[in-house]
């Protein structure tokens, strides 16, 4: 009897197990589908050529030159992609394909209220290389929908612009009948000093002034030295007019390694001068931690769909009520507009400013007519991104 107790409690409690995962995995796996994928594709190239005449070293500008093909030649694309997904699809949208490769966009990651109600998700990562640029992209995307309420957390990383991005928001949910919802509540976010924010390193350093014993104004940071900061020098060198004899000087510019990079102050400027503007910049950011804030959110959602009419519009909207939690405010985007000649004004007020994004899917059908309208616009910050596409279909 007691060999028979103790099998009983041991099959009660496999059953129950059993019972717990299956709805764990009900809740949270059932559906979903983990891809990898790639592909490969061919790198733009150049219709015309670009050539390049090198200065001869001896100063005679009329002996024959040696032109130089400096045309820039990329390798092949590709991409990279492995995830796992779990997102509802509304009833417009249909599979353009029987498989998923990540490239998939999926109006319910962009919409308010979800296609179905309980969790989705999707762990997208993506090795991509574009014009032989290499960068990498990331979508992380976790969202539970209830009749009265929205959790949502986002990661998301863009590498060919530079865009990085998480979120974190919860909202309370009213339904307005069956078609119209609105959602409002609040939504954290982060940004780095790139992203949002107007202050511009290299301009403050090359707007920075002194001023000598008579009270005149000059430049504190002469624009070429900021190639002495990076191991570039510069030599005064005489040139001679092989006919006429006419003499002229200017300055050679070389790298850390003595290579020639430029043959005057001139065609230093045109040419190295820009990347390491561009260098210095990526080094002060990176000195500068990511801000975080907190802003009010408000969103609604109207669905209808038919067989022969659907339409999807809905939209998120962020008043100018943002506050910062995360990194120095004085980089912040409130001051934006408030850099210039030395830095941030002493006089500089805070701007508040307004987010938003909005979207529309809308279709008919007449008989064998079909007409399509579908499009999607975000601002953030400065960073805007938007989509669009409009056509007619006739079925034969």
């Amino acid at each position: 009897m007691k060999k028979l107790l103790i099998f009983v409690a041991l099959m009660f409690f496999c059953n129950t197990q059993s019972q717990v995962l299956k709805k764990v995995y009900d809740e949270l796996f059932k559906y979903s589908t983990v891809y990898v994928s790639g592909d490969i594709s061919n790198a733009y190239e150049n219709t015309v050529k670009d050539y390049f005449v090198e200065r001869p070293t001896d100063n005679n500008l009329y002996e024959i030159p040696k032109v130089i093909d400096v045309t820039e030649y990329y390798p092949f694309d590709y991409r990279i992609a492995f995830g796992i997904r779990r997102l509802g699809l509304f009833d417009y949208e249909v599979k353009s394909k029987h498989y998923y490769d990540g490239s998939e966009s999926t109006v319910g990651l962009s919409a308010p209220t979800a296609a179905v109600k309980g969790f989705e998700y999707l762990f997208n990562f993506e090795l991509e290389r574009e014009r032989g640029e290499e960068f990498k992209n990331t979508r992380y995307f976790i969202r539970h929908t209830g009749k009265y309420h929205i959790v949502k957390l986002e990661q998301r990383e863009k590498g060919n612009i530079g865009f990085k991005y998480q979120s974190a928001e919860i909202r309370g949910r009213v339904p307005l009948g069956n078609k119209f919802s609105i959602s409002l509540g609040a939504i954290y976010r982060t940004h780095s000093a790139e992203t949002g924010t107007g202050y511009n390193p290299i301009e403050i350093w090359l707007n920075e002034t002194k001023v000598d014993i008579y009270g005149n104004e000059f430049p504190a940071n002469a624009w070429y030295t900021l190639g002495f900061l990076y191991g570039y020098t510069d030599h005064y060198t005489k040139y001679t007019d092989y006919f006429s004899g006419f003499e002229t000087y200017d300055w050679i510019w070389r790298d850390s390694e003595g290579n020639i990079v430029a043959y005057s102050d001139i065609d230093f400027r045109n040419t190295v001068f820009g990347d390491l503007m561009n260098r210095y910049n990526e080094e002060q950011f990176e000195l500068i931690d990511d801000f975080g804030l907190i802003s009010p959110i408000i969103g609604f959602d109207f669905y209808h769909n038919r067989n022969n009419f659907w339409t999807h519009i809905y939209g998120n909207y962020l008043p100018a009520y943002h506050r910062y939690i995360q990194g120095d405010v004085n980089y912040s985007y409130l001051h934006r507009n408030n850099y210039g000649k030395g830095g941030l004004r002493k006089d500089a007020k805070q701007e508040q400013w307004e987010d938003y994004q909005f979207g529309a899917v809308i279709g008919v059908k007449v008989k064998r007519f079909g007409i399509f309208l579908e499009g999607e616009y975000t601002k953030f910050w400065d960073t805007e991104f938007f989509n669009s596409s409009i056509g007619i279909n006739y079925r034969l």
